[in-house]
């Protein structure tokens, strides 16, 4: 419990010092490490095995996104025939068969670096990360109002 709390303390305090765009995004990844890496406990072993096949994924995770973001950034729903509305829903569909795939392929990976119970926990993990991000960027985002005449 106290470790937890070391750790919500440790990410209020970063986010609060954040900055620009890609200095963001560095530090988050930061966070995220540390986190996943307290609540996994990994060893010293298991952590210089498990990131570089964790990071891997995520780059690729991340390519998807940006590419389904692209997909729906474009979108003028007024002017979709059904012709590109069908094109558009094959290609979504493959792009979630991509991304099944892609969670597959890091499943198998990373049994080959931590045991099961802990990739399970990851998922856990990853969310309890997220969920802390949200609520740390609503208070913020309250903060700000409050101080915004």
């Amino acid at each position: 419990m106290k470790r937890t709390l070391i750790t919500v303390l440790f990410i209020a305090l970063t986010l609060s010092a954040f900055g620009q765009r890609k200095e963001r995004q560095e530090r988050l990844k930061a966070l995220k490490v540390a986190f996943i890496t307290e609540k996994l406990e990994l060893t010293s072993d298991e952590a210089e095995k498990f990131w570089p096949v964790y990071n891997a994924i995520e780059e690729k995770k991340e390519v998807l996104r940006k590419e389904a973001q692209s997909i729906r950034r474009g979108l003028d729903f007024d002017a979709l025939t059904d012709a590109e509305a069908n094109k558009l829903l094959k290609d979504l569909i493959g792009l979630e068969n991509r991304k099944h795939n892609l969670q597959t392929k890091q499943v198998n990976d990373l049994l080959k670096v931590i045991p099961a119970k802990k990739i399970i926990l990851l998922k856990v993990v990853e969310e309890q990360f997220k969920a802390q991000m949200l609520r740390e960027l609503k208070k913020r985002r309250e903060k700000f109002k409050k101080n915004t005449p």
